[in-house]
């Protein structure tokens, strides 16, 4: 189970920085991360972390947002920076779980994020 929180409205060039809490832990995940769904658009992947410590992070928000994780506190994070009005989206937490070969996705409910003067 996957619960995010911290989403709200701030301005255009805030931050804000979401937080997922895993009821399982993280290291047993093969790949973790945070996706958006923008209004009326497809979900979108943001970032993602495999189980090392590399993060792939889409060009659109590349040196904006931060990926973290805390595996002792089976917490993920994403610092979000200079935030934007096309970044308006609901965040959604996600985890990839693979067992006896088989691949398993797990979501979170999501979070709303407003950028907007």
């Amino acid at each position: 189970q996957l619960e995010e929180s911290g989403g709200g409205w701030v301005q255009p060039g805030g931050s804000l920085t979401l937080s997922c809490a895993a009821s399982g832990s993280l290291l047993t995940a093969a790949a973790m991360g945070w996706y958006r769904r923008p209004p009326g658009k497809e979900r979108e992947r943001v970032a993602t972390m495999g189980r090392g410590e590399a993060t792939n992070v889409a060009d659109s928000v590349k040196d904006r947002f931060t990926i973290s994780r805390d595996v002792t506190k089976n917490m993920l994070y994403l610092q979000m920076n200079s935030l934007k009005p096309e970044d308006t989206a609901i965040y959604y937490c996600w985890t990839a779980i693979i067992d006896k070969g088989a691949a398993y996705n797990y979501w979170g409910q999501g979070t709303q994020v407003t950028v907007s003067s």
